[in-house]
Parts: structure tokens; sequence; C-alpha cells
């Protein structure tokens, strides 16, 4: 197997290939990825397609779903549903394609594992991979239910509302971004201004770096005011999935989002070649930092191996329950550990060359 320097200059060669790379940000990303084992996780999906068929072989052949694929604990956020109301759920599928069901479950708890050493949850690793099983399982035994926080989930909403998503704050961080100089891709502008409300005209067009797996490619957010306050838009580049790079299209997303038990974002949009959506201070993914201190990080965990389980509802699930009910005790919790070792090792040898 290569090693995680020669497996990084191969995908970011094949990422050039793609799309025109934004130099800089690939930089940053190199820079983060040495932050935390943690945050390297999130920034390396392609390399953790290479180490969970040789670390988690006994799981390999386990029945494929279509998968979010690059699912974490900092892969969840909200969103406006077309009634107005606010739904929490994944908020990255960028990476889906077909996968054993295993693999999401595994890379949501290897995640969990990992933000417990960055001090970001508490959980012990049994107590928060149980949660985790026990959210999916109950998710498609029960058919899946998308998560709207409405009169329901009160304790989820107050987790997705808390005081850190600040409009202002928002906004002023967002406003930050450097304004464009020259022209845009035209698909991109053009699908800017498609999502933005009915006569509003695009005021500025700012760069946008954001996340840690998809630093590196264009992000453009289209500013404007409406009624007396902010709206903006954000187009990001779309590349194939790391676990299909020649063989994904963006109908694997599409197909996702629409067969997924989820309501769906109306501002959410996939144009050739790019990803649109909505940013506002309750659209937008949530950070592990933005958590309240009080918490019930157990009933969060579960809560976000349900959502995996309303994804994985798009496709049949008759088998993977089957498999689900054959697999041992633990099986999670030991997966997840060896993971979380393998991930560590890349990450140190990647921390010796770039911490400086």
């Amino acid at each position: 197997m290569t090693d995680i320097h020669q497996a990084t200059r191969a995908y970011e060669t094949w990422l050039r290939r793609r799309i025109k790379v934004v130099d800089a940000d690939l930089r940053l990303k190199h820079l983060r990825m040495a932050e935390s084992p943690f945050v390297f996780l999130r920034g390396t999906f392609y390399r953790w397609l290479q180490l969970w068929p040789v670390v988690c072989d006994s799981l390999v052949d386990a029945p494929r779903v279509l998968a979010v694929g690059d699912v974490h604990v900092e892969n969840f956020g909200t969103w406006r549903d077309a009634e107005g109301r606010l739904v929490w759920g994944i908020n990255d599928v960028d990476e889906a394609c077909e996968l054993p069901y295993t693999q999401d479950l595994v890379r949501l708890a290897t995640s969990a594992l990992l933000a417990v050493q960055a001090e970001h949850f508490s959980l012990a690793a049994e107590a928060a991979c149980a949660a985790i099983l026990d959210g999916y399982r109950a998710s498609l035994e029960r058919g899946g239910n998308p998560v709207v926080l409405a009169e329901r989930r009160r304790w989820l909403r107050l987790i997705a509302t808390n005081d850190l998503r600040d409009p202002a704050q928002f906004w002023e961080k967002l406003h930050m971004n450097a304004t464009v100089r020259g022209s845009l891709p035209d698909r991109a502008m053009d699908a800017l201004k498609a999502m933005m409300p009915r006569g509003v005209r695009v005021e500025r067009v700012a760069r946008r770096s954001a996340g840690v797996g998809s630093l590196g490619r264009p992000r453009f957010v289209a500013l404007a005011t409406w009624g007396g306050a902010y709206v903006a838009r954000e187009a990001k580049s779309w590349v194939p999935s790391s676990g299909a790079r020649d063989r994904s299209t963006s109908s694997d997303l599409k197909r996702l989002i629409e067969r997924a038990v989820r309501v769906p974002d109306p501002c959410f949009a996939l144009p050739d070649g790019w990803i649109v959506r909505r940013l506002a201070p309750d659209c937008t993914r949530i950070e592990l930092i933005e958590l309240p201190k009080r918490r019930d990080e157990g009933r969060l965990l579960r809560a976000m191996g349900w959502e995996v389980g309303n994804m994985h509802l798009g496709s049949p699930t008759g088998r993977v329950l089957v498999h689900l009910s054959e697999r041992k005790r633990g099986w999670l919790e030991r997966a997840s550990i060896r993971m979380a070792r393998a991930v560590e090792d890349d990450w140190r040898a990647w921390r010796s060359r770039h911490a400086e």
C-alpha cells in the first residue's frame, strides 16, 4: 500500500485533471490536516478508502447501498424546507457512491472516537458506538423519518439554534471574504443567479474557503440584500467521489438526495459541475465547537445514526438488516478503534512533515 504522502499526491494529481485547483486553499488544507487526527480524518476520505478495506476486511463484503461516503460527526447541519421549517440532517453528500453500508457506520463511529480524543466529546467508545448503531438499526426497522425541528425534538432544536450561531457573527464572517476579481465560470454565475429569490440582483461575488475535505475546490458566494437583510448562495465545484473517481457522476448525489428519507432543501441544486446551496445562520453545517456545553451526547450520536439510516433507506435494506443481525456484539467498536489507530498513524506521519 502507498503511504499517506504518496496517496495525497496521487489524489491531488487526479483532482487537478478535473478542476482548476485553488492552490492557496490546498496549502491551507495541508496545514489543517496536521492539527489533529480528527481534522485529518475529515480531509482525507481518499486515504480512508485505501485503509478501511484492509483494516476492516471482514466488513467489506457487507450489502452495498448508495452511501454518504464522507460521513463524520461534523457532517450534520440544518436547512429550511419549502414550508420554512428547520430540518436537521447530513449536510454534505459530495462523496456519495455505492459502498458497503458498514463503511458509513465505521467512519461515523471512528470520527466520534477521534472527537473524544480532541475533547469535543466525552463518551466512552462502547457507549458512542452503541448509540450510533441503535439509532441506525431503529431507523431501518421503522422505515426512517426526517428530522424536522418543529413541534418535536426540542432538545435537538436547542442544539441546532444555540447562541454560537449568531446571525451578526455569521454575516460579518461571510462578508470578510475577498471579492472575486475577473469573471466567474459561466455555469457558476448562472447557477448562483438562478437560486436567488426572484427579482434579487447579486451585489457582490466573493471567494470562500470552508470545510477541510473540499479545500482546494473553487467556491464562490453571491451576496445580496433582500427585504432589508442579507441573502447568500454558494456554488462549490463538484468532482466525482473518491469511492469511484472515474465512474461516479453527480447523478449519485441526485439519487441519494431524491431517494433518501429526507425533507429536501429547496435551495439545493446540482447544475453541471457545481453544487449550489443557500447559506444562512440556520442553513449551514454545525461544528462541534458550536455545540452547547450541556448536551446529551448519546442522544446526539443516536440521532446521527438514525440519519445515516434515513440516507441508506434510499437503497433496498432488507439484506442490510439481516447482515446487521448476524454481527457479533461490539463489532462496530472494534472496527472503529482499529480505524482510529490507522488514521492516527497516518496523521503522525503527515504532521512530521507539515506541522511547521
